[in-house]
């Protein structure tokens, strides 16, 4: 490493034995204003670069990481960066909320709309095309309109679907207008896990936001049943009325506090993310060895997220028919299952950078497999009870660990597009698992829940497996 003196300024050139034929100039001046301790990578060949305007900065530079240390943001630092954090703590309860909502409404929905198993699970199947949409327009939406835009879109969407809902249509309007309510959530859910995944102690603090879900997951069956099967016994769409509130504070909160974080901002931010030179999602879908990290997690996302939702959807209905559990109790598992994710996010989020994410999910999944087990072959009530709670424990800090993977494993500039698009392709997995077992269940009862959730933990712990030795990165 050397340093010339450059007028009034030192320039750092840095030339390690990986970096290959590093030709292009490293010139992000708006990079340099948000970190200016950190030394800048220039070659004896920049002196005359300043002529190639048209080239991407950083293009020329090779993917593998540089072992060079990066001063990150915080979630309180700069302060704005507090207020966007509680913002998006909000929006992840409101998505908690909403996914948690239908295994406790299936029952209601199922005997208000006179429905078999196969029609009342089109309301898991739904969401799939907004999920879908959310995964390929996540980039778009970001470099046209920043991290506003999708603090507009996604709560928008939210208050929308929940007015049409509250209004208890009939039945095949309830099932497209899910369709938006599954964009609002895939769009949030892409945004801020990539924001987080990027911060200093990532694995803490996207531990605390998956918390938020879990602990809207946790407070919508509790609410949903209470109104439901306490005092005046309301209509199951009374509970929308609830959720319209939620979701207008997620548009003021949101909006208020991403207001400023344009699509220009995000450009600026983030030089390898536009796609003047080269299509950010197609590196990151098409070209290896970044290509297998985003489908391997997107993958594991796909069924992660179809486990956590199919135990969580169709749990009341389980313990119903197959438990023999009264109304109010089985209702109540519900809310023990979302309980233990969000401790497990909590208090796991901080073991799991300890041992290595890694090593920690190859830990969890055999855990969660051998409670999956007492679960189905214990025929008791309260076993099942407490073996879901705790296979939740194990679950929770499943998804937070996978996008520190995913950030640790692929470059920077990839990051929005591929985090984006594996976390609303997971969020999928909300839709597709918990019909197929709406659908078995129409022709072998609802106990194939079971062997379904078990199969799934088995082909995400051999792809967790699947994933490239994680490096640590110097921060």
């Amino acid at each position: 490493m050397a340093f010339r003196q450059n007028g009034g300024s030192s320039t750092c050139v840095v030339e390690p034995i990986e970096l290959q034929d590093v030709s292009g100039l490293l010139t992000a001046p708006q990079e340099a204003k948000l970190a200016p301790s950190r030394p800048s990578l220039l070659t004896s060949e920049t002196r005359g670069s300043h002529e190639h305007k048209d080239n991407d900065p950083v293009e020329n530079l090779p993917s593998p990481i540089t072992h060079v240390a990066e001063k990150l943001e915080r979630w309180n630092h700069p302060q704005l960066n507090f207020w966007r954090t509680l913002a998006a703590f909000w929006s992840f309860v409101v998505m908690g909320s909403n996914d948690a909502a239908y295994g406790a409404l299936i029952p209601y929905l199922q005997q208000y709309y006179n429905l078999t198993f196969l029609v009342i699970s089109l309301i898991f199947l739904s969401p799939l095309a907004g999920y879908t949409a959310s995964a390929l327009l996540n980039n778009s939406i970001h470099l046209k309109f920043g991290q506003r835009g999708v603090a507009i879109i996604g709560p928008g969407c939210h208050l929308v679907a929940y007015i049409v809902i509250a209004v208890h249509p009939p039945y095949p309007v309830l099932v497209v207008i899910f369709m938006l309510a599954g964009f609002g959530n895939g769009l949030a859910d892409a945004a801020w896990n990539a924001w987080i995944g990027n911060m200093a102690n990532p694995n803490e603090v996207l531990g605390f936001l998956h918390a938020f879900y879990g602990l809207g997951a946790v407070l919508a069956p509790l609410i949903a049943t209470t109104m439901i099967t306490k005092g005046r016994k309301l209509p199951w769409y009374y509970f929308y009325y609830v959720m319209i509130a939620m979701a207008a504070i997620e548009l003021v909160t949101s909006v208020t506090a991403f207001y400023r974080a344009t699509g220009a901002v995000f450009r600026a931010n983030n030089p390898r993310t536009t796609d003047t030179k080269d299509n950010r999602m197609k590196e990151a879908l098409v070209r290896l060895p970044n290509a297998r990290v985003t489908w391997i997690c997107a993958l594991f996302l796909l069924g992660y997220v179809g486990v956590e939702v199919a135990l969580g959807g169709w749990i009341v209905k389980f313990m119903l028919e197959v438990r023999g559990g009264a109304d109010f109790a089985s209702g109540m598992t519900a809310t023990g299952f979302w309980m233990g994710i969000t401790v497990g996010r909590i208090v796991l989020g901080f073991v799991t950078p300890k041992i290595g994410e890694k090593m920690a999910i190859a830990i969890y999944l055999p855990l969660t497999m051998a409670l999956e087990l007492l679960f189905w072959l214990v025929p008791s009530f309260y076993v099942s009870a407490i073996a879901v709670s705790f296979q939740g424990f194990f679950l929770g800090p499943l998804f937070p660990a996978a996008v520190v993977a995913a950030t640790k494993l692929l470059p920077r500039h990839l990051h929005v597009s591929a985090i984006g698009f594996a976390a609303a392709f997971g969020g999928s997995g909300a839709a597709i698992f918990p019909f197929a077992v709406g659908a078995i269940a129409q022709a072998k009862g609802v106990q194939v829940l079971q062997p379904v959730v078990l199969a799934l933990l088995v082909v995400i712990l051999v792809l967790w497996l699947a994933l490239p030795k994680i490096r640590r990165k110097t921060e």
